[in-house]
């Protein structure tokens, strides 16, 4: 299974004298991805690979302590740069890459929907943005809703509700 970079936090601050970095998630799932194998890097293709070692704080003032990075001056070289986590291409957070903008959206039957123009995230899931006859559509990210990502395609698959696209 190939593996792939996902860019899941930006790091926008020092803390301290010991390394420690402030970061702001990109994602909601930022939680669940922040105990994968994580690198960092202006660009998923310069990235590095780092080790969190110590998470200290709470909610939005969590500060991360990464390994070989133990001075102001290292954790002020980090500011502007993207963590990213590593992913296989079955894992679901694949369902919010910014990838997916233009892919064309068709239900399980075939019939064409229109195209994804942009993604949102809501406090209760992410949301597609459908653009179909000059409206757009709002679709729920969710299981049940969405079958199918076909990346190489370019084609989101969609079971969708009664009132979904009407």
């Amino acid at each position: 299974m190939k593996t792939k970079l996902f860019p899941i936090a930006k790091i926008t601050r020092a803390s301290g004298l010991n390394g420690e970095v402030g970061v702001r998630p990109l994602i909601r799932q930022f939680d669940d991805y922040v105990e994968k194998p994580l690198f960092i890097g202006f660009d998923e293709n310069l990235a590095r690979d780092v080790k969190l070692e110590k998470v200290t704080g709470v909610n939005k003032r969590r500060r991360f302590l990464f390994q070989g990075y133990k001075t102001r001056d290292a954790a002020e070289s980090m500011i502007g740069q993207l963590l990213f986590a590593s992913i296989s291409d079955k894992d679901p957070i694949n369902m919010i890459s910014s990838d997916l903008i233009g892919a064309t959206v068709i239900t399980d039957n075939g019939v064409p929907v229109g195209e994804l123009v942009d993604m949102m995230s809501l406090p209760a899931n992410d949301v597609y943005v459908i653009s179909r006859d000059k409206k757009e559509i709002l679709i729920p990210v969710v299981p049940e809703i969405i079958r199918e990502v076909d990346f190489r395609m370019g084609i989101v698959t969609i079971t969708p509700m009664d009132g979904l696209i009407d």
